[in-house]
Formats: structure tokens, C-alpha cells, sequence
């Protein structure tokens, strides 16, 4: 296996869920591996995760494609094209940052459901798991594609258990991702997404949406075009 952002072949595995939440979820031992997988097991040299890589190789896919990532924003570091990133997209940031016409606007800071940008004004919107934690994802969604140009894309990552179907967890004892010890609703868990997820951007007015394979079933991004 190779880091698709650096090059090394070196990684690490590490557990990222809890006892609480894979009860909360009710996650049989093999979605317990494979989103561990997704989440824990990262480049040794640059830290980015299954997650972080799959949305690296979406956005080389619709953007000239490098075989790295550290290379294909070198190339790209002068373009034209505007990018907004709703928050660091892991560790990504460090890379995306060094583009010209590079916005942040991290969220919780920014209100996904709200962005106070211009219409219009972005090429590519990037976030990664963030989305199911905003209580109105498809108004959030809807705001990624106010802020993009016509033919511009949204690409993004978000929890996905392959073998159910999206829902809300209202109703549900709350859950959280991130560290347990630090609960903030801000992480609260408001959509569970499975193999469905690509409608609501569709709903949310996308022209298309398609999935981004990196590999089955840990890592995945959704590409999505005005």
C-alpha cells in the first residue's frame, strides 16, 4: 500500500472507536474493522488517514490527476481555480493551504447552513466528516452549491456503514465522534449515513453525484456537480 498524498509505504493501525459509540451504533465486529480502518490507520510519515487519502485521490480525479497529491498541488499551487474548504479535511490543510486562490472557513466557526459567502464564487468546496453532525444536512449542502460556480464541484467524506440505510438520530441517546472525554454537541452525531448518502445532494440540487471508491468498504468521498 502506498500513501496516495507522499509516497511512503509505511502506516500504522490504530483503534479510533469506543465501546459507547459501537453500542450506540450498533456495529457488528466487522463495521467495528473497517471504520476503524478508515479512521486509524494512517501514513506513518504524513499522518493522513484512509479517509484523508480517499478525498485527496477525488480531488486529483476531477482536477488533472497526479499519482501524489504533495505533487499534484505543487502543479496546481498558481491555478486560477477557487477552492473553499469547510474545514481541514484531516490533515490536508497543510497542503491545500499553499494554493493561490485557497479559502478556509472552518466549521464549527462557519455555519454550513449559512456560509455569509458570495454566490458563485468557489470551483471546488471541499469538507470531510462534518456533515452529519449539522442538524439540516441538506440546507448545508444546499449552501455548498449556492457558493459554487455553474460546473464546479463538491467533494467531501463522510461516515458511511455500507450495509444500512441513512437516518436521523432523532430520538436516539446522543453520540459523538471525537474524543469521548470531550463531548460538545457541536460533534453530536445528527445523521447515521449508509449506502444512500448520495441522494441528499441530489435533493440539495446537484446535477450529479457519484462515489468515490478508494478502497471497499473503509474509504469513500462523493463527488458532486452543479
Amino acid at each position: 500500500m502506498t500513501c496516495i498524498i507522499c509516497g511512503s509505504v509505511k502506516f500504522r493501525d490504530s483503534n479510533v472507536l469506543w465501546p459507547e459509540l459501537v453500542e450506540a451504533w450498533n456495529l457488528s465486529d466487522d463495521e467495528v474493522k473497517y471504520i476503524d480502518r478508515q479512521q486509524g490507520t494512517s501514513c506513518v510519515k504524513c499522518g493522513n488517514n484512509l479517509r484523508a487519502q480517499a478525498l485527496a485521490s477525488a480531488i486529483m480525479s476531477v482536477s488533472g490527476r497526479e499519482r501524489l497529491f504533495k505533487k499534484f498541488v505543487q502543479k496546481w499551487s498558481s491555478n486560477r481555480l477557487k477552492v473553499l474548504s469547510i474545514n481541514t479535511c484531516g490533515t490536508l490543510h497543510g497542503h491545500l493551504s499553499r494554493l493561490k486562490n485557497h479559502t478556509l472557513a472552518e466549521y464549527p466557526e462557519y455555519d454550513m447552513k449559512d456560509l455569509s459567502l458570495e454566490d458563485g464564487s468557489f470551483d471546488l468546496v471541499l469538507h470531510s466528516d462534518s456533515l452529519e453532525h449539522i442538524d439540516d444536512p441538506l440546507q448545508a449542502l444546499a449552501e455548498c452549491y449556492r457558493v459554487l460556480k455553474p460546473g464546479g464541484y463538491c467533494i467531501y467524506t463522510i461516515p458511511i456503514i455500507v450495509g444500512r440505510m441513512s437516518e436521523a438520530t432523532t430520538g436516539k441517546p446522543p453520540s459523538y465522534h471525537g474524543d469521548p472525554q470531550q463531548l460538545d454537541y457541536d460533534w453530536m452525531v445528527q445523521t447515521e449515513y449508509g449506502s444512500d448518502a448520495w441522494l441528499q445532494p441530489l435533493k440539495a440540487g446537484f446535477q450529479s453525484c457519484a462515489m468515490h471508491v478508494y478502497e471497499v468498504p473503509s474509504a469513500f468521498a462523493l463527488i458532486c456537480r452543479k
